[in-house]
């Protein structure tokens, strides 16, 4: 019998992080250009350093422009538009997000749809002009390209970020040439639905099922789908994710915790 990997993207195999806050910042300025009026590159850097601290909370891209301009609104009452940053700190978004996300979408009349495609827009933009630097802000882990090189599962990518960017990345930077009907990117449904529909793949009954995420609240909605039973499921301790959630997963019969030197065992 052999094994499938469903792996997440960002966190997983890559940390984007550097480059995330950064499209983000650009774009926030596209959004919201009055905001940005008089706001230093040292005031950028700091909100972009806070940025890796709040990413634990982002399920999709767009999120960071929200948590780009949240930060900015935190540390600039004068500009504060919405009734949730005054007071408002690092720790109490990574406890309430889900909560204040709908409020500030609200309170800034912002479309998550509008938001996707200005974020797509300003990373293909940095893209053609500058495709090194776009590159360099992003890493793989260690001994992640080697991994998905010489790999003897079948593997599935099954992330929330669109598709030509992870693809970009895979190949520029670590390397790797993964099938395009085996990358499943935004718009492409929530992950449990492409847990099913890979499942069902005649090409893969038989297979051992292993999905692995960085994300607590993800795989808890696995859990809730008693359709997806068969899968095997990880939360990379190396990702985005808080002492918090890793203390709850082991407590989560269903849930391994796993490092990183043992995550590029395994797929190999």
């Amino acid at each position: 019998m052999g094994d499938l990997y469903a792996l997440d993207f960002d966190g997983v195999l890559c940390d984007s992080c550097g480059e995330s806050s950064r499209s983000a910042v650009k774009a926030a300025k596209v959004r919201w250009p009055a905001l940005f009026d008089g706001v230093d590159s040292t005031t950028e850097d700091a909100i972009v350093d806070q940025m890796h601290r709040v990413r634990p909370v982002v399920e999709t891209g767009y999120e960071n422009l929200l948590l780009v301009r949240l930060l900015l609104e935190m540390r600039i009452p004068s500009i504060q538009k919405s009734s949730v940053a005054e007071g408002l700190t690092v720790e109490g978004i990574l406890e309430n997000w889900s909560k204040l996300k709908p409020i500030i979408m609200e309170e800034w009349a912002e479309s998550r749809d509008a938001l996707v495609d200005l974020f797509g827009k300003v990373r293909d933009e940095w893209i053609e002009k500058d495709l090194a630097t776009w590159i360099s802000a992003n890493r793989f882990y260690p001994g992640v390209p080697d991994a998905l090189k010489f790999a003897s599962s079948r593997l599935y990518i099954v992330t929330t970020k669109q598709s030509r960017f992870a693809d970009a990345l895979l190949r520029e930077l670590a390397g790797v040439t993964i099938p395009p009907e085996r990358i499943f990117g935004l718009g492409t449904g929530p992950k449990v639905e492409v847990l099913k529909q890979l499942q069902k793949k005649p090409e893969n009954h038989g297979l051992r099922l292993h999905f692995v995420e960085d994300r607590l609240a993800t795989l808890k909605y696995v859990i809730k789908e008693p359709e997806l039973d068969g899968w095997n499921l990880y939360l990379g301790d190396w990702g985005y994710n808080t002492q918090k959630e890793r203390e709850e997963a082991a407590t989560i019969p269903r849930i391994h915790l796993l490092e990183l030197s043992d995550f590029s065992k395994k797929l190999k």
